[in-house]
């Protein structure tokens, strides 16, 4: 009876041990579930606040551009011709659709708007005075102008970038660009999380909520109250409080240095209560559990004594057979160790072996990628250096217009040379290839572009058989271009050797499946060992000074990437003739090629 007394008394402390560490538990459950949902929405915080600031960004730089351009400085000189304002309306509504903002507007020293995107549209910009809006005196301060805020005309919302326009370095008018940010805040979707963004003044600008916009997120400050008073970026010049109440919801935030925004996440507490009362339910339903199996266990005990000494005698007749199995083992255990000496030897020295090949490969590629380099930068180079003679004539000319256009044209080369380094960087790790839906006409435009210099200077007379209707191939477009610059330009160097007159024919042939580009010259063309070798790298018939023998050999590389094919051959009344097959896109849908888009 004492023994039953103590076993049930054990029992007993045993569940109030359990019951007491239930409190504990709940704040460690509490704890979990709320750091899970920390790291959840942080990732969504990121995503979210990368997605808006790459969006403002992106049109940040673009009032300056616009704002060099003729058509707007003329009509800014001259706001009285109507053929001004007319060709600076058109050029507005162009830039526009090309860039899909929501409105791009002119206006004079004064604020009134003189030229917009929307002139034809019902409720056009021009004429209205924005001299209150911060971001035009900003830009008369000579100072990037930003605002956000609900338009005045439009009754959209909007983030608004605006920055002066120059001429003679005095400051004309101001260029604005507004951005829609309706289609950022529709990406959201429908979660159960609340998202929306607040700005400096803690007001709700974005929201997956509509009831939420415009509303206070927290008291607002007299200083601040003014302040939205004299801006006007909401319908209410005195925004109503939210009113979420932190019973209701656990809220997550990420600043945007740049723009003094707040992204938040909010979501239900009752979705985290929901959470923890499920785990202490099971939690509570195993100690439970737990207890009756014990109380279980403890009734059987003696029974399981009882078989203590069957187990006993069975212990001792298994004895006997243990031991003998014991030496079998060991004896086993010493041939495996011998067995896993020799095999970690063997994978020492394999390791090793791995370690040489890997630092070999490593050197090759960056003896491949130098090399490369150095060939595809050569073109680009010429071409900047020819650029900026020019640009230093126009500069003693006074000719600031062509300097500008001449330092646009080398900004853009210094662009594609990056971006050749790194597909060149890529190609030599044998990073994959991303094909894209690109059309052949501009590349071919571009790369007889690059290379204008040496043609007029071989006087080579270049002939065109392609169509006027685009082409649409698969490929990438960088990489279209090195393709197509490497080609023209071994064919230039090919006419260098032969005497006038010097043709180069550029003709275009498509089927279902292929278009094929071939490049024909009248040249000396190909010798026999250059048929057969001109696809292996560091080959060439010119001299070091003239090429490494790699241009070929990228191409062809590059080409196989994309699923087309080059072939070289030689013309019967002689000449070299290069075709370049790549695969046909039978579509007549504008498709925008996204390789450099950064």
């Amino acid at each position: 009876m004492p023994s039953l007394l103590l076993r049930w008394r054990f029992f007993v402390i045993l569940a109030l041990s359990m019951l007491v560490l239930l409190w504990p538990l709940h704040g460690l459950i509490q704890s979990y579930y709320l750091g899970g949902l920390q790291r959840k929405n942080s990732q969504t915080l990121d995503l979210f606040a990368a997605n808006l600031s790459g969006t403002l960004k992106r049109y940040e730089i673009l009032p300056q551009i616009l704002g060099r351009l003729p058509e707007v400085q003329n009509a800014l000189l001259q706001p009285q011709q109507t053929e001004a304002l007319a060709a600076a309306n058109h050029l507005l509504a162009r830039m526009q659709q090309q860039t899909r903002a929501d409105v791009v507007y002119l206006l004079d020293t004064r604020g009134t708007t003189i030229a917009a995107s929307n002139w034809q549209h019902e409720h056009s910009f021009i004429g209205h005075n924005f001299s209150f809006r911060p971001y035009f005196f900003e830009a008369m301060e000579q100072r990037t102008g930003t605002f956000f805020g609900l338009g005045n005309i439009s009754l959209k919302r909007g983030y608004y970038f605006g920055n002066a326009v120059y001429v003679d370095e005095a400051v004309v008018g101001v260029l604005v660009v507004k951005v829609d940010l309706d289609f950022t805040e529709s990406l959201w979707g429908n979660t159960p999380e609340r998202l929306m963004v607040t700005d400096s003044h803690g007001v709700v600008i974005l929201s997956s909520e509509r009831d939420w916009l415009f509303r206070a997120s927290r008291e607002l400050m007299p200083a601040e109250l003014a302040q939205i008073a004299g801006r006007q970026p909401y319908a209410s010049q005195v925004p109503e409080p939210l009113g979420l109440a932190d019973s209701q919801w656990l809220r997550f935030d990420k600043q945007l240095e740049d723009i003094s925004w707040t992204v938040n996440v909010l979501v239900p507490r009752q979705e985290l209560v929901v959470q923890v009362q499920t785990a202490m339910a099971v939690i509570t339903a195993s100690m439970l559990a737990l207890l009756l199996v014990l109380g279980l266990l403890m009734q059987r005990r003696r029974h399981y004594l009882e078989r203590i000494e069957m187990d006993a005698r069975a212990r001792a007749e298994l004895e006997g057979r243990v031991q003998q199995r014991t030496l079998d083992l060991q004896t086993l255990n010493q041939r495996l160790r011998e067995e896993v000496l020799e095999r970690e030897s063997t994978r020492q020295a394999l390791v090793r072996t791995q370690d040489e090949l890997v630092q070999a490969g490593k050197l090759s590629a960056l003896g491949v990628m130098s090399a490369s380099i150095s060939h595809e930068l050569s073109q680009p180079l010429a071409a900047i250096r020819s650029y900026g003679d020019n640009a230093k004539v126009f500069l003693e000319q006074r000719r600031l217009p062509e300097v500008a256009g001449n330092l646009d044209l080398i900004t853009a080369l210094t662009g594609r040379m990056a971006s050749i380094i790194e597909h060149l960087r890529a190609f030599a790790r044998r990073d994959p290839q991303a094909s894209e839906h690109v059309a052949l006409q501009p590349a071919i435009e571009d790369a007889l572009a690059l290379l204008a210099g040496r043609i007029h200077e071989l006087g080579v007379h270049v002939v065109r058989d392609i169509p006027d209707a685009t082409l649409w191939v698969e490929a990438g477009e960088t990489r279209l271009r090195q393709v197509l610059g490497n080609l023209l330009a071994n064919a230039l160097d090919a006419l260098a050797e032969q005497g006038e007159p010097r043709t180069l024919e550029l003709s275009t042939q498509q089927t279902d499946d292929w278009t094929a580009l071939r490049i024909v010259d009248n040249g000396p063309g190909f010798g026999p060992e250059a048929l057969l070798q001109a696809r292996e790298p560091f080959f060439t018939t010119k001299t070091s000074a003239r090429g490494l023998g790699l241009g070929l050999a990228i191409c062809d590389a590059v080409i196989k990437s994309l699923g087309g094919r080059l072939e070289f051959a030689n013309r019967p009344e002689g000449g070299a003739c290069v075709e370049l097959y790549l695969k046909s896109i039978m579509s007549e849908v504008n498709l925008e090629a996204r390789e450099d888009f950064a």
